[in-house]
């Protein structure tokens, strides 16, 4: 039993220690493939103001460029932390509905105020299989007027901002909302 028990401790070890990086929940392998052909998203209406752009990092370290992604599709952003008891109530359903709208809308966590071991914990807890922009210094927050986590913000094909959420909202709400606001 002893033999078993060590020879499983060393291929453990092994595995860990074979220099691979793990993979980061919220990374670059979260990212969309191509956009669907045949996409329909509704325009925006005329008048309504530009999202704030922005660029950051991944919790992987890859760089995004948010209007590189509401070029092609709309984008839902889920500003949150792992802290934060609200967001943690939502995230499972939030994380469901993400992966049913999978390609045809984007969903992009916003982090601020996380350890990064918290936060790769949070993910995989709650199954959340989108990009993560690690918000470190606050800036994206900022400029979307989030003052604490559990906000969304809907951004329409083209990058017109459609609406906000400060307080949040389920995925069930969220879900019509995306049915409303987005897609023909």
């Amino acid at each position: 039993m002893r033999a078993v028990a060590a020879l499983l401790a060393v291929v453990l070890c092994l595995a860990a220690c074979d220099g691979a990086e793990p993979v980061r929940a919220g990374g670059a392998a979260t990212l969309p493939g191509p956009v669907p052909s045949g996409l329909a998203a509704r325009p925006a209406p005329p008048g309504t103001p530009g999202a704030p752009v922005f660029t950051g990092t991944l919790t992987d370290g890859t760089a995004l460029a948010a209007a590189d992604l509401w070029a092609g599709r709309p984008v839902v952003l889920l500003f949150f932390s792992s802290w934060c008891t609200t967001c943690a109530e939502r995230q499972d359903a939030l994380s469901e509905l993400a992966r049913a709208y999978r390609d045809r809308v984007v969903f992009v966590g916003v982090v601020t105020g996380d350890e990064p071991a918290d936060l790769d914990a949070y993910l995989r807890a709650h199954k959340a299989e989108f990009p993560v922009v690690v918000d470190a210094d606050g800036t994206v927050s900022r400029a979307y007027a989030v003052r604490e986590p559990g906000a969304v913000a809907v951004v329409a094909k083209g990058g017109a901002l459609l609406r906000g959420w400060p307080g949040g909202l389920d995925a069930s709400t969220l879900d019509t909302r995306i049915r409303e606001l987005l897609l023909a």
